[in-house]
């Protein structure tokens, strides 16, 4: 269990950086290491630790410093809990005109929608449009995409936040990997039926952002993956890795859109974020579910260093005022690369082609006028 623990610290932990050339004074090169051990801190660890202190100016940031975002409309899924409230959150510190949260729970949303009140006032609360949304359930995910539309004439934000966590393997009802169908698939499907919303967004003008909550967990998706087939899909790799092969896709539909959607559509920006170590729900009860003792000592061992809810959506909210596409932001502002598999563009097209193919077969009978569009 103590080498489960261990894993599970490394894979929140995971900070790629490049090494330093020979030519390099030691110096220099220790000094890259330094920075490069501060960033790792900065990116991961909370509450104890001074994020902006850690990471070179440029890469500092606070949720003071996003911009007022009168006029604009977002979308957060998972909206309601953890770092999605932490985002929700922030929209409505930051004058966001209407805001839509997707949830599974009701009860949740309840505890949210009362806290929002207690705090800013029914106006905030006011903002808030709560819809029920499983995103395993792909028909409800184009659904109420669909009624998303009929509620707005423009979407800003897109933020895809929901997740299943670091947990045992499980079917969906459609008989696909519940962390892929969650994840990543649901994502695709909201995403891809409110493409016509947020292009005609910018067409008027306005910068419009796509936001994929990633991890660096990514590295922890199996080196074999290769998204041929669905039998590859519903393999049972373990906990981390199922969770890591979704987070890795999360990255890779980033890109696939900066790719195929921001080059056609230059106002249209698609990044990904990496939240850190942050206490949710996910590392502190759902980790308990695979990994009883290594979740435990997770939970409550690192509480005191993890990020809370509001240092987890730094890098997030920072995405939604980026300038720039096809970024990996980890907190508080800083780039990363990622791993190999995350910037394998040729992986990224067989993702998304199996994706395609998936979700089509499964959604046969709602596919009747429905604009299902891949960028």
């Amino acid at each position: 269990m103590k080498q489960t623990s261990l894993k599970l610290l490394k894979a929140s932990a995971y900070h790629i950086s490049k090494r330093p050339t020979p030519q390099l004074s030691v110096k220099l090169r220790c000094n890259i290491s330094m920075q490069s051990v501060k960033n790792t801190v900065a990116e991961n660890l909370g509450q104890v630790v001074p994020g902006n202190a850690l990471t070179p100016k440029d890469s500092q940031l606070s949720l003071e410093q996003v911009p007022d975002l009168s006029g604009k409309v977002a979308v957060v899924t998972g909206g309601s809990e953890g770092i999605g409230y932490g985002c929700t959150h922030t929209l409505l510190t930051h004058n966001i005109s209407k805001l839509f949260v997707l949830s599974k729970a009701e009860d949740i949303v309840s505890d949210a929608i009362n806290a929002i009140k207690s705090e800013m006032g029914e106006t905030a609360a006011n903002k808030v449009e709560w819809m029920q949304c499983d995103l395993s359930d792909w028909e409800a995910a184009g659904k109420t995409a669909f009624e998303i539309a009929k509620r707005t004439d423009r979407l800003d934000i897109l933020i895809n936040n929901a997740a299943r966590g670091i947990m045992t393997a499980q079917l969906a009802k459609n008989g696909v990997d519940l962390h892929m169908a969650t994840n990543h698939n649901g994502h695709v499907v909201l995403t891809s039926h409110l493409l016509p919303l947020l292009k005609e967004t910018a067409k008027k003008g306005d910068k419009v952002r796509i936001v994929n909550l990633g991890s660096n967990a990514h590295q922890n998706a199996p080196k074999e993956t290769k998204f041929e087939s669905l039998e590859e899909l519903n393999k049972d790799y373990g906990p981390m890795a199922q969770y890591g092969r979704t987070k890795l896709a999360s990255i890779l539909y980033a890109k696939y859109l900066n790719r195929h959607l921001t080059s056609q559509e230059p106002n249209i920006l698609a990044n990904a974020t990496h939240p850190g170590i942050v206490e949710t729900r996910q590392s502190s009860e759902h980790i308990k579910e695979p990994y009883p003792l290594g979740g435990y000592l997770m939970s409550h061992g690192l509480a005191p260093f993890k990020k809370d809810q509001f240092e987890g959506a730094v890098s997030t909210m920072y995405a939604t005022a980026a300038e720039k596409s096809d970024l990996y932001l980890c907190p508080p502002a800083i780039v990363e690369q990622g791993s190999p598999q995350a910037n394998d563009n040729e992986l990224g097209e067989k993702l998304m082609d199996l994706t395609w193919k998936i979700v089509k077969e499964k959604t046969k009978a709602a596919q009747e006028g429905c604009p299902f569009e891949e960028y």
